[in-house]
């Protein structure tokens, strides 16, 4: 058994898929019971609903309900907001299914319904993984940023929650190039670890590089991104504006 965690992350992964399956076994089931009796269609059942809830979630019952816990009646008041909360959500969702099917005019079974999944994709709370790397960049620092990162990739990656493309941590390391450089350049060598062939990462890291001062890792950052991409004419001009004003120094 490896130290690392990995096989807590994939115990983890069977059980929500084992949930998964049990989701869906059921709802073909009471499907097939409703066909086979010939009737309109039942009404639906609750515990199903809040166990697709909770897949959608990524949770599981006790993330809403727990035991009641006498010394800590604080407890059953967190619950029953947590539920208010997803009647609300309900309701909302709801709300927007009914103006998706007026504005596309379809009916419901012909229109794309909106539900819980659809923002969160597995997950409680549906931040962009962008959002979540800057706000701990913001509050911890780039180290704590990357090790979220690496983390979040090894629990989630090949999932819908969080897309980890070349794009995410890129689209950070932009908005900071200029003033926080450091903090860039430790997303964007993340980012090149991942995608060792990303033009854009080069080109951004050769900015933040020459933010700080330093022209030859700049140089050198261009320079690889024209390995990538030999033909490419802005790189070239970044690259021979970047040499002659080293060159005139």
């Amino acid at each position: 058994m490896r130290g690392d965690g990995s096989w807590h992350v994939r115990e983890a992964n069977v059980n929500r898929a084992f949930d998964r399956v049990t989701v869906v076994v059921a709802l073909v089931l009471q499907a097939s019971a409703v066909a086979a009796q010939g009737g309109p269609p039942a009404a639906p059942d609750p515990l199903l609903d809040m166990q697709a809830m909770a897949l959608a979630l990524g949770v599981r019952c006790e993330y809403c309900h727990t035991p009641r816990n006498r010394e800590a009646p604080e407890s059953a008041t967190r619950d029953k907001a947590k539920r208010d909360i997803a009647r609300e959500m309900i309701a909302m969702t709801r709300e927007i299914n009914a103006k998706v099917q007026a504005a596309a005019d379809k009916s419901a079974t012909a229109a794309a319904p909106v539900t819980c999944v659809t923002c969160h994709r597995g997950v409680p709370i549906p931040r962009q993984l962008s959002e979540i790397v800057a706000r701990t960049l913001r509050d911890k620092g780039a180290a704590e940023a990357v090790s979220q990162y690496r983390a979040l990739r090894t629990e989630f990656y090949g999932r819908q929650s969080y897309d980890f493309g070349e794009a995410e941590l890129l689209g950070v390391a932009l908005r900071l190039a200029q003033s926080r450089p450091d903090d860039a350049i430790a997303l964007l060598q993340v980012n090149l670890e991942f995608y060792p062939q990303s033009v854009r990462s080069y080109v951004t890291l050769a900015q933040a590089y020459t933010r700080k001062l330093d022209d030859e890792s700049a140089i050198k950052s261009l320079e690889k991104a024209l390995e990538i991409e030999p033909d490419n004419g802005v790189i070239k001009g970044q690259l021979a504006q970047l040499q002659r004003f080293q060159k005139n120094r």
